[in-house]
């Protein structure tokens, strides 16, 4: 972090590192990504507050679920189907804190095609309607059209 790294991307994150990660990402390091396992966007939270706290960091007060909604803006989920292809199947946004409840709401998801057989799924995303939080900061950075015209208006 000392040679002020644009982005900062670890690969998968197990255990102890979670804790770096978070760090880092709430230090003014946007752009920052990582993977983990975990079956939906909101066990992928459970599986972040779990490693923190086996890493040993169990301050209570949710302080890890405030780094969590501070630090992370979207979760890509990716899942293997049926057919053995990899495809994204959820793009959800952290949307904040509801006591202490960590709110999502999912911006664009997979649906697949009744028609899809085991061999070959075929579907489309949809968009949720929702307005993305981060919107305004798109604009911001000249991307405002390009995502009015992704979510249809």
């Amino acid at each position: 972090l000392r040679m002020r790294p644009d982005r900062i991307i670890i690969g998968e994150i197990r255990g102890d590192e979670v804790l770096d990660l978070l760090q880092a990402m709430n230090t003014g390091h946007d752009g920052s990504m990582s993977t983990l396992h975990a079956n939906t966007p909101r066990e992928a939270l459970t599986r972040v507050e779990s490693m923190a706290a086996l890493a040993g960091f169990a301050p209570g007060n949710g302080v890890v679920r405030r780094q969590l909604t501070d630090a992370v803006h979207l979760i890509v989920q990716v899942s293997r189907m049926r057919d053995g292809k990899r495809r994204i199947t959820s793009i959800s946004e952290i949307a904040g804190l509801d006591g202490d409840a960590v709110t999502l709401q999912e911006l664009f998801s997979f649906q697949t095609d009744p028609s899809s057989t085991r061999a070959e799924v075929r579907g489309e995303f949809r968009y949720s309607g929702y307005l993305p939080k981060f919107a305004k900061r798109a604009a911001e950075y000249g991307l405002g059209d390009e995502l009015d015209a992704l979510l249809g208006g």
